[in-house]
């Protein structure tokens, strides 16, 4: 199955793995361990999962190649929100070379 995947570096990857499950479990199924550091997100057009490292959050988004694109939207666009103090950056890339999204926060910084 086509899929695309990011590396997120962070000094709290479980934090970010856990409170990703948790929000995106009010609509869809969604687990995170923190015995394993490990979540899966399930959407109706594909899933992702959540693997926490010891610098770093690893995100892999499958699906129909036509949906990785909203895949990489909706799991990008979450963590990167939930990471704004951190300035979290997430970068896909795709099995066939292609890039994938880039979300980064772009909110201006309040003085």
């Amino acid at each position: 199955m086509p899929r695309s995947e990011a590396r997120v570096t962070t000094d709290r990857p479980a934090r970010y793995a856990k409170q990703l499950a948790a929000h995106m479990g009010r609509k869809i199924e969604a687990t995170f361990s923190e015995e394993t550091g490990r979540g899966t997100l399930v959407f109706g057009a594909g899933t992702a999962t959540l693997e926490a490292g010891p610098d770093a959050l690893l995100l892999t988004v499958e699906g129909e190649r036509e949906n990785l694109p909203g895949l990489e939207d909706v799991v990008g666009r979450h963590l990167v929100r939930f990471g704004a103090r951190d300035e979290l950056v997430v970068e896909w890339h795709r099995d066939n070379g292609e890039p994938g999204l880039v979300h980064r926060n772009e909110e201006p910084d309040e003085a």
